[in-house]
């Protein structure tokens, strides 16, 4: 495996949400909708295996060595942070937290450099996959989040003006944003983090 077809394992999650998005950018990467599905077993095969050793130790066998690698403080905790820079989406980098166990907390893209924000006056603005989860942080800090409905997937709420919005994520990037409307009890409780 190598960043071209990690790519893959990312977009098939997102087809969920994107499927055009991902149809352009299984093309752009020159493979196909199979060799997705046949990429996503393989990691799906390294991930479970003990020879690899686990996730952590799976993205080195996929990504090789990172492009970067740095300690985060969380809390009372240190993680190790280590990300690879992938062809899909250069001002991005996917980023791996592993605690001093080795065991992956997050694993996610992340922005490379803050400047490279795109603009977001409203929420108009978030567009699919022009943004990251710290992203819409820096833009909202009053967003909370929820569970998302798998560990790649994260959705968090934003509120403007008077009216309530669910911004999904994949893999740490945008996918869509919808209107929530005020008077659904559906909502789930948001949580903190």
């Amino acid at each position: 495996m190598g960043p071209d077809q990690f790519c893959l394992v990312l977009l098939r999650r997102m087809g969920d949400y994107q499927p055009d998005l991902v149809a352009d950018a299984v093309r752009e990467l020159e493979f196909t909708r199979t060799r997705m599905r046949e990429v996503n077993a393989q990691w799906q095969r390294m991930v479970r295996s003990r020879s690899v050793g686990g996730p952590g130790r799976a993205y080195r066998a996929a990504l090789g060595e990172p492009s970067g690698r740095a300690e985060r403080r969380i809390g009372d905790l240190t993680a190790d942070a280590q990300w690879w820079v992938l062809p899909l989406w250069p001002v991005l980098r996917f980023e791996i937290l592993t605690g001093p166990d080795g065991r992956v907390w997050q694993e996610w893209l992340v922005r490379a450099d803050p400047a490279t924000t795109p603009p977001a006056e409203s929420v108009a603005d978030l567009r699919p996959w022009e943004f990251v989860i710290g992203d819409i942080e820096r833009a909202y800090p009053e967003l909370r989040h929820l569970e998302g409905s798998a560990p790649s997937r994260w959705a968090s709420l934003i509120t403007e003006g008077t009216s309530t919005y669910r911004a999904d994520f994949v893999w740490g990037l945008l996918q869509n944003v919808t209107r929530i409307d005020a008077a659904t009890d559906a909502i789930p409780a948001a949580r903190a983090l």
